[in-house]
């Protein structure tokens, strides 16, 4: 609810600060005092429009401080979350406006958009009056409203998951045509792509080891050479390392007959030197063979040519031709399994569109339950706030499918009759001030309980109206305030009666300047003001009577 205003050069306002409670908070004072410059200025910090003309006379700029409380479930934390505001309970929102028209607003002390601030305002004030009215003039709430005068918001959660799962198996249903058709339209390509691929059979990293061994062999001759060189130099009868070795060792061998065996160790090590030289001109010889086969290049090249042209006709690289081989093996089974997969995902959406259809006719009709108790509760309020001749209905209209959506296959919109014989027309088409605050105090007293708004203004909603109607009207107030937070501008007795808080809007001349002030009245203060309301500038003996009887009226009845 709003808790505090602060307004500082706001037409013929200097500095203001106003204090506000829970209940119904009436305002008055004479014509011109400046109430409605209260509203201004609350609507100015709301985030409506700005207009230049509301800074005062001789003054740079003007300023408007709305401070709110609420509950930290409130709707509104997750508008601020979303946009990045962190949110305890605690709102406070600020708009400056420069006489040239430049406007700045804040939320929290944090710079926001304007378009934020009239989003937020939106949500948790609602100012009904005669030029201004939020929420439920816009036909686009109307459905949402009475989804929640009806208590209606479980079912209409299961009809949002029925559509999603639906509209979730459409998409799927659609993906699945749209990859049969396709795999249709390239049947003979995929075949024909698939066998070749199958024939080719390219292998993870295959061409990296086709070059590697490609440039090996391409240096064979080179390596044969040395190899052979290498195998001459230890095999030559006459001077080959073996040759040469085994003489050597043989005249060892002698040499330590004759020294008494002090030569063992180097015959012996020259003997396991000899094994080892026999050891590598046989492995020199197998790799003679290894490298010999230079026919085996032609196969690698028309190797690499088949991968590296088979990847450029699918426009891939060598090394995503396997994978691309099990794709298109995938696609080609999709073909062949696809009718038999597209006809299960056909059965099971239609058996979501089935349950979505299902759980939307039963909203409809909870819906039309909903609508028909709400026009004749706030028919039965009509006659009371002076207009008898007023209808109330709404209209619940079935959409074409192609306007189905996670709300239902409803619309919904409020539409009223002012005068017999006319048919009712969208709420929002009427003009007349007075009625239109009446038609939406009659609404509101009926949606209370369902509706989140915290605090509800009503801008002279007695218009034309006066004794026992007044006194209706300030009775639904009253109860409206049983809920939600109230404040309401009159010139009626009858209604000022009812309030819990009551301000007077004064206007004091101050150092040669006309400003507007505002108290807030005691019980002794109230009474007078009431008797002024009744009697005008002259407050009589009946005039006081009448406000002792206004005031002990409203008190029974509410004690009652």
């Amino acid at each position: 609810m709003l808790t505090h205003l602060s307004v500082r050069n706001v037409v013929l306002i200097d500095r203001l600060d106003l204090d506000f409670g829970p209940g119904l908070t009436v305002l008055t004072g004479e014509t011109g005092a400046g109430k409605s410059i209260l509203l201004d200025a609350l609507s100015l910090a709301l985030g409506m429009r700005a207009d230049s003309g509301l800074v005062r006379a001789g003054q740079k700029e003007a300023a408007v401080t709305a401070a709110f409380t609420f509950p930290p479930t409130h709707p509104i934390a997750d508008l601020l979350t979303e946009h990045g505001y962190g949110f305890d309970g605690d709102l406070i929102v600020r708009r400056t406006l420069s006489a040239d028209g430049r406007s700045r607003a804040f939320v929290n002390d944090m710079p926001v958009s304007i378009s934020f601030l009239k989003e937020l305002g939106d949500r948790i004030v609602e100012i009904h009056g005669q030029f201004a009215s939020h929420r439920l003039l816009n036909p686009a709430t109307h459905l949402g409203t009475l989804d929640a005068y009806g208590r209606l918001l479980s079912l209409k959660d299961s009809v949002r998951q029925a559509y999603n799962r639906w509209h979730t198996c459409q998409t799927e249903r659609e993906k699945a045509e749209q990859l049969l058709l396709q795999a249709r339209q390239e049947e003979t390509f995929l075949r024909e792509s698939v066998q070749d691929l199958d024939r080719l059979n390219p292998e993870p990293d295959e061409e990296e080891q086709l070059v590697a061994r490609r440039t090996a062999l391409m240096n064979s001759e080179k390596i044969l050479t040395s190899l052979g060189a290498a195998s001459n130099l230890l095999s030559d009868e006459e001077n080959g390392a073996v040759s040469v070795v085994n003489r050597a060792l043989s005249e060892l061998e002698h040499a330590d007959t004759w020294a008494g065996g002090s030569l063992t160790d180097s015959t012996t090590r020259l003997g396991e030197a000899l094994t080892l030289i026999e050891e590598v001109r046989a492995a020199l010889d197998r790799a003679g063979e290894q490298w010999g086969d230079v026919a085996e290049l032609p196969v690698i090249d028309d190797r690499l040519f088949a991968l590296r042209d088979m990847a450029r006709k699918h426009q891939v690289s060598i090394a995503e031709l396997p994978t691309l081989k099990d794709r298109l093996a995938d696609q080609l089974r999709c073909l062949e399994s696809g009718e038999e997969a597209l006809t299960d995902l056909r059965r099971t959406e239609s058996e979501a569109r089935q349950e979505y259809i299902d759980l939307a006719t039963d909203l409809s009709q909870a819906r039309h339950q909903a609508a028909e108790h709400l026009d004749h509760s706030v028919a039965r309020e009509l006659p009371t706030l002076k207009l008898n001749k007023a209808v109330f209905k709404t209209e619940i209209q079935s959409l074409p499918e192609d306007n189905w959506s996670e709300t239902g296959t409803d619309s919904a919109i409020f539409l009223v009759s002012t005068n017999t014989g006319v048919p009712p027309a969208p709420i929002h088409k009427v003009v007349s001030g007075g009625e239109l605050a009446r038609f939406m105090l009659a609404l509101k007293v009926n949606l209370a309980a369902a509706d989140s708004t915290e605090t509800l203004v009503f801008d002279e909603v007695d218009t034309g109206i006066g004794g026992a109607t007044a006194s209706a009207v300030g009775a639904r107030l009253k109860q409206l305030a049983g809920t939600c937070q109230v404040l309401t501008v009159t010139h009626a007795p009858q209604v000022a009666a009812w309030g819990d808080t009551h301000l007077t809007v004064q206007k004091e001349e101050q150092d040669g300047a006309v400003t507007t002030a505002v108290r807030c009245l005691d019980e002794a203060a109230r009474f007078e003001e009431i008797a002024r309301m009744l009697s005008g500038a002259t407050v009589t003996t009946t005039a006081r009577t009448m406000a002792q009887e206004l005031l002990k009226s409203a008190s029974t009845t509410v004690q009652g």
